[in-house]
């Protein structure tokens, strides 16, 4: 958590006075803007976070942990194989719309080629 700064000495939880502006944007997605009005200094942060707007105004934040990327065992042009923490290996392939009418040979020869390199690993 943040260390905030304010006249009442260094602190990892403040409770702060100010202006919460809660709106739509022309997408029709909510905005939430607060304003402080008090003499406080903390540290900046941006991150992903779970929102819930109440009907009585109260909104709850919450940041959501970063996302922990599995690095590939193998990565070819189209498709990469890497191992999940939860032991689950998972191959996944890509393919632009406009090259559709090659996805099988693609596919096939890549995931072939994934196995073969998995099985010699063995």
């Amino acid at each position: 958590m943040s260390k905030i700064k304010s006249k009442k000495g260094i602190q990892e939880q403040v409770t702060l006075d100010g202006l919460l502006t809660i709106g739509k944007n022309d997408e029709g997605l909510h905005l939430a803007d607060f304003q402080c009005c008090e003499d406080v200094e903390m540290e900046r942060f941006a991150g992903i976070f779970k929102v819930q707007g109440m009907h009585d105004g109260n909104l709850y934040m919450e940041e959501k942990p970063k996302r922990i990327r599995n690095k590939p065992i193998y990565r070819q042009d189209n498709s990469s194989l890497s191992l999940g923490r939860n032991g689950v290996y998972y191959f996944v392939f890509t393919l632009p719309k406009e090259q559709v009418a090659e996805l099988p040979e693609k596919l096939v020869r890549q995931a072939n080629e994934v196995a073969a390199k998995m099985a010699f690993k063995k």
